[in-house]
């Protein structure tokens, strides 16, 4: 399978580093890939923080708990970053062992929008029926 991997390894924890891939709907387009480039572009300081979570999630996988993550359900997560008042969020799940499949990105003032997490969910469940089809292929730079 030709997948995009984010380029974190999980140096030191004595883990498998777990794999992160962009989900690519029917149309090619890769929801969460260009989230961080716009953030960047408007706080880099949140958006450095987006790459310590990304780190974290790919050196501790499943073991990742609070503040880092919370479980939002039907297999769904959240991996949590803030950056003073404001709250972002990158909704992910597991695909096997040691993959996580990064589905949506939204920044946030309160509760999680419930057409957020019935997006995620949506494209976990496409993912599961035809991976082929929705891993995002090539490289794609966070850096």
């Amino acid at each position: 399978m030709a997948y995009t991997q984010i380029g974190i390894n999980s140096e030191g924890c004595g883990l498998p580093p777990t794999r992160l891939l962009f989900y690519r709907d029917r149309r090619g387009n890769v929801p969460v890939r260009d989230w961080p480039a716009r953030l960047r572009a408007r706080q880099r300081r949140a958006y450095a923080k987006c790459l310590v979570r990304l780190r974290q999630l790919s050196a501790w996988g499943h073991e990742l708990r609070r503040p880092a993550v919370d479980y939002v359900g039907d297999g769904v997560f959240e991996l949590r970053i803030r950056q003073g008042r404001v709250n972002y969020r990158i909704m992910y799940f597991f695909h096997g062992s040691h993959t996580a499949v990064l589905a949506e990105a939204l920044t946030k003032e309160g509760r999680i929008p419930v057409t957020a997490v019935a997006r995620a969910l949506q494209r976990k469940n496409a993912f599961k029926a035809a991976p082929e089809s929705h891993a995002h292929p090539g490289e794609v730079d966070l850096g």
